[in-house]
């Protein structure tokens, strides 16, 4: 397996090109965009000006992109990976998106001769640049195995999950942890601020307690620094947690802090700010929402 089709070169994508190359892969790409990814064309990636001639003749297709339409566009619309691929190609959708998208790819492409994963990621933009993602696999034990080595390229804890769909139901729950996580560090942060303590004290005396979460660590800085430039997009998170919120309502699960860190997500969303990073949810207990709660 040694030609790569790519479609999905944003802020993980292209360091996961990047790693691919590395590891000895020839990488054709597609963006809608062509200025966007010009540092991986001056790298070595191959670009496309279409989604077929991205796929076509290639051993594996890889999309990250960015909703769950999207993936439907980039498989199912006409001209595109199910019309264009190679039957026999590997079809790997590293997305977050609906467990039911992953099983409908898998169906119908099982039907054109292919084979079919889903394998979405969690590791962040820093995961990805360092090639040390958790990569969660759903689809046939076998096709999973013919990959392993391609997965090898970008992360470090590669699982099997289970079937078509199984690799999703994994991301979704990883996001459930992570809204608890970070509606945790975003009210810790506030009630450390009205009291008055130095926030980098606070930081460093409760990072390695029983408190320290990989949210704290990546996010907590930030925070502090008053970053907010996306590691991964607010917009994206809110996408995630919805996608959560109905598969937990399917199963009949009521999940209510995964209801409320949408809510406060979706108000920030609607004053404009989902192009920020996750770590904006800290905006909302800033002083403006105070007097609201």
């Amino acid at each position: 397996m040694k030609q790569i089709g790519f479609i999905g070169v944003g802020i993980m994508g292209k360091s996961m090109v990047r790693n691919l190359m590395k590891a000895g892969y020839e990488l054709h790409i597609f963006a809608r965009t062509k200025s966007k990814v010009e540092d991986v064309i001056s790298e070595g990636a191959v670009f496309h000006e279409t989604i077929a001639d991205c796929v076509k003749g290639r051993d594996a297709v890889i999309t990250i992109v960015g909703f769950p339409q999207d993936v439907e566009e980039v498989y199912f619309d006409e001209g595109n990976i199910l019309d264009s691929a190679d039957p026999g190609t590997y079809l790997i959708d590293m997305t977050t998106t609906s467990p039911q998208i992953a099983e409908k790819i898998y169906n119908e492409g099982k039907k054109k001769g292919f084979h079919v994963l889903d394998a979405p990621v969690t590791g962040g933009d820093s995961g990805a640049r360092e090639g040390k993602l958790s990569i969660l696999v759903g689809g046939d034990r076998e096709d999973y195995d013919a990959c392993l080595e391609l997965f090898e390229a970008m992360g470090t804890n590669i699982n099997y999950e289970g079937k078509a769909g199984c690799g999703q139901h994994c991301k979704l729950a990883n996001q459930i942890m992570i809204a608890g996580a970070l509606s945790g560090v975003c009210e810790a942060l506030t009630y450390a601020q009205a009291k008055g303590l130095d926030m980098d004290t606070f930081f460093h005396s409760v990072a390695t307690g029983a408190a320290g979460s990989r949210q704290f660590d990546t996010l907590g800085p930030k925070i502090i620094g008053g970053d907010y430039e996306p590691g991964f997009f607010m917009k994206h998170f809110i996408k995630d947690m919805k996608l959560a919120l109905i598969e937990a309502n399917m199963s009949g699960l009521d999940l209510g802090v995964l209801s409320q860190v949408l809510a406060n997500c979706e108000e920030l969303q609607a004053e404009g700010l989902g192009e920020l990073g996750t770590q904006a949810l800290m905006k909302y207990y800033d002083e403006e929402h105070r007097g609201e709660m």
